[in-house]
């Protein structure tokens, strides 16, 4: 597993990351999610071991990640921004990773290398940036990582790419029970692929959840009554989050489990009722502290 445990970080007095706690169990898919600034590239270069915390611990199976080959040799990481030598061929690549990886596979490098197509003999630097995303994917997997930690992995690939590349990960992760961390600014495709949320916000873990409880838990409700009074006592005794009366229908989201939501609205005898969990997307903007304008229009 991949455990963060009181994690501080400054720079120039400037507080990027502030008493941070993370959790990813062994074999799940955890998705990071935050506005730009939120802290998401420090914590990954915590992850990676680029950096050492001020305080706190960054552990992988236990053990410190940072200036630690033997973790890092287990550890396979795809940023944002990617980097090849500058005359290198993806199999020139292939045999700089083998030398580093001792879990290297060279068999499913020659798999992947067909099922991507990619010309091996080209040189990376002439790769579109869509192919060379592709090309360190083959690389990262080929190490048979045990942890993952991915910046961005979809960023600039088709859809029928996109999805090979997720169709290897969830298979490694069933197989092998490889322990991965995804950031992505697509909240849609992380709401089908990841186990569990962690949302950042000003260097801090605002939310970690299990997606589907995180989910459960935060509704969607449009509603209308044959007055006023019977609006406001079917909503009294709930922990509304956000109302706001659109003509004679009600707009709100409301936490609580859907059973206690349901009971309340009908007991009120609603003219209508309609309740929808939110999605990754309409949460994290809720979450985050969106306008009134925003939240008006994931209630529309």
């Amino acid at each position: 597993m991949i455990n963060v445990q009181g994690l501080n970080k400054q720079f120039d007095g400037f507080q990027a990351l502030n008493n941070l706690h993370l959790n990813v169990e062994k074999g799940s898919i955890y998705g990071l999610i935050g506005v730009n600034g939120s802290g998401k590239t420090t914590l990954i270069r915590h992850l990676t071991g680029v950096l050492k915390a001020d305080t706190g611990t960054v552990q992988m199976d236990g053990q410190d990640v940072f200036d630690n080959v033997a973790v890092k040799q287990r550890l396979g990481y795809i940023p944002d921004e990617l980097f090849f030598f500058g005359s290198y061929t993806l199999r020139a690549m292939s045999r700089f990773y083998k030398g580093l990886y001792p879990n290297w596979n060279e068999d499913r490098y020659d798999a992947m290398v067909a099922d991507f197509a990619l010309p091996e003999r080209s040189r990376l630097s002439r790769f579109s940036k869509g192919m060379q995303k592709q090309a360190q994917f083959i690389l990262t997997m080929s190490c048979m990582p045990d942890f993952l930690v991915l910046d961005e992995p979809i960023d600039g690939l088709d859809p029928i790419v996109r999805k090979k590349v997720w169709k290897y990960i969830v298979d490694d992760v069933a197989e092998r029970q490889m322990t991965v961390l995804v950031s992505s600014h697509n909240l849609k495709e992380m709401e089908g692929i990841c186990d569990s949320i962690g949302i950042l916000s000003h260097g801090e873990m605002k939310i970690e959840r299990d997606l589907d409880e995180l989910k459960s838990d935060i509704h969607k409700v449009q509603a209308a009554f044959h007055n006023q009074e019977d609006a406001d006592r079917a909503f009294a005794g709930l922990n509304v989050a956000h109302r706001e009366k659109s003509g004679s229908v009600e707009h709100l989201i409301i936490r609580g489990a859907r059973e206690d939501v349901e009971k309340a609205v009908y007991a009120a005898d609603p003219i209508i009722f309609d309740m929808l969990p939110l999605s990754l997307e309409e949460v994290f903007i809720f979450e985050m502290g969106g306008e009134n304008d925003d939240i008006a229009q994931l209630l529309s």
